[in-house]
């Protein structure tokens, strides 16, 4: 399993609401997670097929960034 964190600009849950079915419906994620008490508001995600770039797009999708630390 690969574990990728990314900074993102993710601010609310208003926002996680947002990105939420983008990222639920990317086949391949097994499980993530935004900290919002994060300054960096850092995205966990937990796959086993995905690229960074597959994640980054599922994020933009919805109107966010999403840069890998």
């Amino acid at each position: 399993m690969k574990k990728y964190i990314f900074k993102t600009n993710i601010q609310c849950s208003n926002c996680l609401s947002k990105v939420s079915p983008k990222l639920n419906e990317q086949t391949g994620i097994h499980t993530w997670q935004v900290d919002l008490q994060d300054p960096n508001r850092t995205l966990t995600v937990e796959t086993e097929t995905l690229a960074p770039e597959d994640i980054r797009k599922a994020v933009l999708k919805a109107g966010f960034i999403a840069t890998e630390n």
